[in-house]
């Protein structure tokens, strides 16, 4: 799972805030928020509550200042990117939930084949061939029981990319 840590102030100063999951309403766990640091997965934070307003994409890293760096000057609630794998189609086989790009089932978590996924949030690219080759497909939020049923019969899904920047 990812994870994000919020701070009241600049700086990583004052109140923080743990979050491992998405919070429509930050307000009361702290009184603003000026600073985080994504300790792992990637999230998408937004000023307002309810995942309105302004928004900006936030991977793995320090973020000291949200007004000098992004613009900000407050995040009022935040979204996590997931998705879930599944080895064979109708959610059976080994399960698996993703935040963070993959580029192998195989290496990563020793499947052999993806046959079908629930996207929690986010939007996916899924790519037939390890480390973003070959023909891909766009999956954006919703279940995805069967391949074959969309007319994917021939691909195997190999590694998969968020999309941080949708048109």
């Amino acid at each position: 799972m990812g994870r994000i840590v919020f701070y009241e102030d600049r700086n990583f100063q004052g109140r923080s805030y743990e979050c491992s999951s998405d919070c429509a309403d930050m307000s009361s766990y702290l009184s603003r928020c000026h600073s985080c640091r994504v300790q792992s997965g990637c999230f998408m934070v937004y000023d307002r509550n309810n995942y309105m307003g302004n928004q900006y994409f936030m991977r793995r890293g320090e973020y000291s200042d949200f007004q000098s760096m992004m613009g900000m000057t407050d995040i009022r609630s935040c979204r996590s990117y997931r998705m879930r794998i599944y080895e064979r189609d109708n959610f059976g086989g080994q399960m698996h939930e993703m935040m963070d790009d993959c580029d192998s089932i195989m290496d990563r978590y020793r499947m052999s084949d993806c046959q079908s996924c629930n996207v929690m949030d986010g939007h996916w690219l899924m790519y037939e061939q390890p480390h973003f080759r070959g023909r891909m497909t766009y999956m954006r939020p919703g279940e995805y029981r069967n391949f074959r049923d969309m007319g994917m019969s021939g691909m195997r899904f190999m590694s998969m990319r968020r999309i941080t920047d949708m048109c």
